[in-house]
């Protein structure tokens, strides 16, 4: 299956005392992550950004996909950079965040630390209890990507949301959800005011749900939901790389 341009992985050899894994959201692909990703590459992190499966394709293909095979491709990710860094952060955005999240329940103190930009863990939409059912009967319904205030500036993404992929990220929220409390590594948690795809309840329920002791909210006053490509792109790129060397220096 081609991939369309732009939506290619991409990785930096870097230092090996701190590694980065970089996840992307529902339906979008590594293009929302690349500016955070060279900013990181030039503090001389290593990182990683996969695709995911059926991502970066065609959202036929993502309704082939289920949330195994997303997180499957970033715990593979994960066990690699295990291999070659001392730390390794986990950085997710929305769906992103989800991932990131199960990876920290899962592996706990391999996990360095994360930081989350909107991450997904339940939806207040009330079709959504009906996902099980519609997946059987609807393919597809209009798209959920480029959610960004920043005029012109565009999210390379599906105009369409798979559905039967869409209820298959449900089950994974309501695990990540279950397991929250095995989240003890430190946290930067950015979350938008205006977020037209992620309700800010999200936030919460992982800020209360977590158990560690270093936990940092931040609060997106300027940057709709694809905050990696706002306005506040810079404060977010700025704090996780302060983020991660002051965890480094103090481990």
């Amino acid at each position: 299956m081609p991939v369309l341009a732009g939506a290619e992985p991409f990785s930096h050899t870097g230092s090996v005392e701190a590694g980065v894994l970089l996840c992307h959201g529902f339906t979008g692909t590594p293009q929302s992550m690349r500016p955070w990703g060279e900013h990181l590459a030039g503090h001389g992190y290593t990182v990683r950004c996969p695709r995911l499966p059926g991502h970066g394709t065609t959202w036929q293909e993502c309704n082939r996909t289920t949330w195994p095979d997303w997180y499957g491709c970033v715990r593979t990710e994960l066990l690699q950079l295990r291999e070659t860094c001392e730390n390794v952060f986990v950085f997710g955005q929305s769906m992103g965040g989800t991932l990131a999240l199960r990876l920290a329940e899962d592996f706990g103190e391999q996990v360095a630390g994360l930081v989350l930009v909107n991450p997904s863990v339940m939806t207040l939409r009330k079709d959504a209890k009906l996902l099980p059912v519609l997946s059987r009967v609807l393919p597809s319904v209009p798209g959920i990507a480029s959610d960004i205030k920043k005029p012109g500036v565009t999210e390379l993404a599906y105009a369409r949301t798979p559905v039967r992929a869409a209820a298959s990220l449900a089950q994974l929220w309501r695990l990540v959800r279950a397991d929250l409390a095995k989240v003890t590594q430190p946290l930067l948690l950015f979350h938008s005011v205006v977020d037209h795809v992620v309700e800010p309840v999200n936030a919460r329920i992982v800020l209360e749900g977590v158990r560690g002791e270093d936990v940092t909210e931040v609060v997106l006053q300027d940057s709709f939901h694809v905050a990696t490509l706002d306005n506040d792109a810079p404060t977010i790129f700025e704090r996780s790389v302060e983020f991660v060397a002051e965890r480094v220096g103090s481990r």
